[in-house]
């Protein structure tokens, strides 16, 4: 039988005491509950540094038998910018005028969006994220990943809260097809583009719709036992 010893690490969780727990969990809390889906960018340049940082928060998320099911494209070149924008928007003006229900286009109205797409161009970064059906070994063979779309989304869940934290605003957009997007990242076909990850600073007269989020009684609901 072939030797099946894991190789282990000791496990590093700095620990608080209840009340500073407590007290870091609501000021999460209450910085998360700022965040907002941005659609006016500044042009103002965002450092790589903070991108880069950001992106190594993403790839910290936990996914099926920790494959790291993900390629992160980071674009800043103007140039594929606007071959982005373009093609995002050829595709827009079809949902809009020709796919889309006109349940989904109602529910749509109230937020302003349109196949108008001019932040793919204005924002400083986008980041096209990738999930992978499968990948490589050291030796080059194949492997299987599991639970590759759940593992993307939670890493893509870590990366917006990483930029909201660093103080940048984030826009989620995912043009349907999205397959142009391997073929002008020169992506593998195994790849399949997840969305497009708006990144930079609001402009300063940004505005945003007046909207509610659920209370956590809508959102969770707790199973507890009988105090002993």
């Amino acid at each position: 039988m072939a030797d099946t010893a894991i190789k282990t690490i000791k496990l590093v969780l700095k620990q608080h005491s209840e009340a500073e727990m407590g007290e870091r969990a609501k000021a999460f809390s209450d910085l998360m509950q700022a965040r907002r889906t941005v659609r006016d960018f500044s042009d103002k340049p965002v450092s790589r540094r903070v991108i880069e940082d950001c992106l190594i928060t993403a790839g910290s998320a936990p996914s099926g038998a920790n494959r790291q099911p993900w390629h992160f494209a980071v674009v800043s070149d103007p140039a594929i910018k606007q071959q982005i924008r373009e093609r995002a928007e050829e595709e827009e003006e079809k949902f809009y005028n020709d796919r889309a229900p006109q349940d989904w286009l109602d529910v749509l109205a109230p937020l302003g969006t349109d196949d108008s797409k001019p932040f793919l161009q204005r924002a400083p970064f986008l980041i096209v994220i990738f999930s992978q059906k499968f990948g490589f070994d050291a030796a080059g063979d194949k492997q299987k990943n599991y639970y590759f779309t759940e593992s993307v989304g939670i890493a893509t869940g870590l990366l917006i809260a990483a930029f909201h934290n660093a103080g940048l605003a984030t826009l989620t957009h995912t043009p349907s097809p999205m397959k142009f997007l391997n073929e002008i990242l020169a992506r593998p076909s195994y790849e399949k583009a997840y969305l497009i990850l708006v990144v930079g600073y609001p402009e300063t007269d940004a505005r945003v719709p007046d909207i509610s989020r659920k209370s956590l009684s809508e959102i969770a609901s707790f199973h507890e036992g009988q105090a002993q």
